[in-house]
């Protein structure tokens, strides 16, 4: 019976072993693999902050969908300045990034290179670039 219990203390042994030494070499890859799925699904989904819709680093194929790349450009440097939106207008940052108070909020948003956003027509804001803007945009009309 002893011969038989110091059989499966081994097998213990030997499978805890294993866990510790190859579990561990195993886990970030899984946990890679899962945060980058994770990362590529919510870097497409798009949020919404007191109206404005904002799309981290959608799909080229949107962005080919919607026309961006044949918008009209703007840019400015670095400036803080009030803004009201008379038509609704969805733009794509290139480069920059811009810390957005809208009317009526305390609070405010930042859109940045990569983004997709949609102000909708009437929106008063400030705009605080704090890193210089260029960006393709569409006025709806």
């Amino acid at each position: 019976m002893s011969h038989i219990l110091s059989n499966k203390a081994s097998i213990v042994i030997v499978v805890a072993a294993v866990v510790v030494v190859v579990l561990p070499l195993f886990l970030p890859v899984v946990k890679h693999k899962e945060f980058s799925f994770f990362r590529s699904q919510q870097s497409s989904m798009a949020t919404e902050k007191f109206g404005v819709k904002i799309q981290k680093n959608p799909p080229e194929s949107k962005l080919t969908e919607l026309g961006v790349r044949t918008w009209p450009k703007w840019g400015c440097g670095p400036s803080k300045f009030p803004w009201e939106f008379t038509a609704t207008e969805t733009m794509f940052l290139l480069d920059g990034k811009v810390k957005v108070y809208v009317d009526g909020y305390d609070e405010s948003f930042e859109i940045g290179a990569g983004d997709l956003v949609v102000f909708p027509k009437g929106m008063k804001v400030t705009w605080d670039v704090t890193k210089a803007v260029n960006k393709h945009y569409s006025l709806e009309k």
